[in-house]
């Protein structure tokens, strides 16, 4: 898929993935009693609509904004300013993969929407050391939620997203990568509506007219509303699942 494409699609949109400000807030009471004082590491955060909730919940927090795309850090340094919190954080590009921090550095690590990016195990792994004992990683990760799901479904996100398991057995791997559960639960279906696929949607209708030539822009596009039909068809068996997980 075409990167340029693909990030005018999703540009200005509120999220860049499925959630919501009551999913935030939820996963934020399962995590338990944090420090008054912490510091909050938020992955792949996008625009940053669940960085913003979570500055509002946390007033004492300091945190630490990561994405590998410098316009979206734009949008969120724009939206923090436009709510009076951008004294409250701060933003880095960086690739989650590599990321520039010493061990025990933070006491809650935040990814909504974007561990998929390197793979479950993998980022459990990776992000283990920078939590101190008892931090909490709070992630959202694509799962089935029904043991027989649409066989439609399944050969779509075969190809788009090989990794994709039962809810269950996520939380076995986050047993297995040494993580106490403090609680999962899958997102609501509205999370994926509200501020990602209808204003999504809405890019997309505009985009093709603005890009009525431009074959591989239709291409974007038509994969675009490939992955919302199957959703508006299957959706009930699949879902963004919140996992809260807490370093012994």
């Amino acid at each position: 898929m075409n990167s340029d494409f693909f990030f005018e699609a999703h540009r200005n949109l509120p999220r860049q993935g499925p959630g919501d400000e009551a999913s935030t807030l939820r996963a934020l009471v399962l995590a338990g009693s944090l420090p008054e004082e912490l510091h909050v590491l938020d992955l792949g955060c996008g625009p940053g609509m669940q960085t913003l909730v979570l500055a509002r919940a946390l007033p004492g927090a300091r945190i630490t904004a990561v994405d590998l795309h410098e316009p979206f850090l734009d949008e969120l340094r724009a939206r923090a300013r436009a709510a009076d919190l951008d004294g409250r954080l701060e933003t880095l590009a960086a690739d989650m993969a590599e990321l520039p921090f010493e061990d025990g550095s933070f006491d809650l690590i935040w990814a909504e929407g974007s561990i998929y990016n390197l793979g479950f195990d993998r980022g459990l792994r990776l992000w283990k050391r920078l939590l101190r004992p008892g931090g909490v990683l709070a992630c959202t990760e694509l799962a089935w939620l029904v043991s027989d799901p649409p066989q439609e479904a399944v050969r779509y996100w075969e190809t788009g997203y090989p990794g994709m398991r039962q809810a269950p057995a996520n939380m076995e791997a986050a047993r297995a990568a040494g993580y106490d559960i403090l609680g999962s639960f899958p997102l609501p279906l509205s999370a994926w509506r509200k501020d990602y696929y209808d204003p999504l949607r809405r890019n997309l209708e505009a985009m093709r007219v603005r890009r009525a030539d431009d074959s591989e822009a239709l291409e974007v596009i038509a994969a675009e509303e490939a992955e919302m039909d199957i959703f508006r068809r299957h959706g009930t068996s699949y879902g963004y699942v919140f996992y809260i997980l807490r370093k012994p």
